[in-house]
């Protein structure tokens, strides 16, 4: 594995994950599905969110025992456009999909359709359950809480997580609009990633117990785990750049994901009870409009891709080539990588040998094997 980067095709990639899934005892229709929310992130460049997280985020937590192989969903409650469901920290992928899935029922019924979602895991991207809506015709949103990471303006106590809140529209173009990220200025996986190639986080993303902005990536993940550092919220640390925004959506979104389904929130999703691994007990919310409900698909799409045209072909600064729209650079990293696969770098490559020899998935060798 002398190679830095290795192209792995993403059939392979993705086969291997269901397989990998299955093996940790994972049912098999859920295990596809798993798998396909993490090879979307891949094929539309969010590399933070694809094979990157399959061990330390899945295969890591289901050993660990925090996570179940087998979701058992329960339904608290269920009524004609809302439901509230307990996903009983099952695969947080399996949970989201049939929640939005059930969320666009529910809208192509009665126009509009929510899902609560309590006692979760990790889902992935967020956009992969604004898409499905976006298949259907329909606007989709999600978000979800996650465990504390990000400080509260004027605060340096992680207390709120990255907290995405997620929408996506059809339009008339190649590619939907799907705004995808986090209410923070970065978020865990990012981090990681720049750990792996020895990068230092730019100034402003993290604040420590001080008050300073870190940049030091190890020392970043170190204070992530021990409560010496805090991510912060978009727009900054304070008031200047008007970091109370970014602190807002994110609350937002941990009401949203906590108070209507009576789930956790806050210090309650850290992952730890009396100095124990638990699960994290993650909260998500789904909802689908259904354009048809209005004045119709079609001229929605139109009025949706006049506008992000309008917004592309306006005056761009000096130096800049182009101007983009949400989901816009998602569609130009699947124009890039369709042929090419997973660009997996030297870490990732040697978890995915180590999950292999574990579960004694023998019928795989990757290409940077061979290499």
């Amino acid at each position: 594995m002398s190679e830095t980067i290795c192209w792995v095709p993403f059939d392979v990639l993705e086969q291997f994950m269901v397989d990998v899934f299955k093996a940790l005892h994972v049912p098999a229709e859920d295990a596809a599905i798993c798998a396909n929310v993490l090879i979307t992130a891949d094929k539309r460049g969010i590399d933070s969110h694809g094979v990157n997280r399959l061990k330390p985020i899945y295969y890591d937590r289901i050993l660990a025992g925090i996570q179940f192989p087998d979701t058992e969903i329960e339904v608290l409650r269920n009524g004609p456009t809302t439901a509230v469901w307990d996903g009983n920290h099952g695969m947080g992928h399996a949970i989201s999909r049939k929640a939005m899935q059930a969320a666009i029922d529910k809208a192509k019924a009665y126009g509009m359709g929510m899902v609560a979602v309590r006692n979760s895991t990790h889902y992935g991207i967020a956009g992969y359950y604004a898409l499905m809506a976006i298949e259907n015709g329909m606007i989709g949103i999600t978000g979800t809480n996650a465990r504390p990471s990000v400080a509260p303006t004027f605060g340096v106590e992680n207390m709120l997580g990255t907290n995405p809140l997620t929408i996506g529209f059809p339009t008339d173009e190649e590619f939907p609009f799907v705004l995808d990220c986090a209410t923070s200025i970065t978020q865990r996986g990012k981090i990681e990633i720049y750990e792996r190639i020895g990068k230092d986080t730019p100034p402003g993303c993290v604040i420590g117990e001080n008050g300073q902005a870190l940049t030091d990536t190890d020392q970043i993940l170190e204070g992530l785990s021990n409560g010496k550092a805090a991510f912060t919220a978009l727009g900054g640390i304070g008031e200047e750049t008007a970091g109370y925004k970014g602190y807002g959506y994110s609350t937002i979104v941990e009401i949203l994901s906590a108070a209507l389904q009576c789930g956790s929130f806050l210090k309650m999703l850290s992952g730890f009870e009396d100095g124990e691994k638990v699960p994290y007990k993650l909260g998500h919310f789904f909802m689908a409009i259904d354009t048809e409900a209005f004045l119709g698909l079609d001229e929605f799409k139109k009025t949706a891709g006049t506008i992000l045209r309008e917004l592309r072909n306006s005056r761009r600064m000096p130096g800049e080539e182009r101007i983009y729209t949400a989901g816009e650079k998602e569609y130009v990293a699947w124009q890039e990588r369709q042929g090419k696969g997973v660009p997996v770098n030297q870490s990732v490559q040697q978890e995915l040998v180590q999950m292999r020899d574990e579960l004694q998935l023998t019928q795989y060798e990757f290409p940077f094997e061979t290499h």
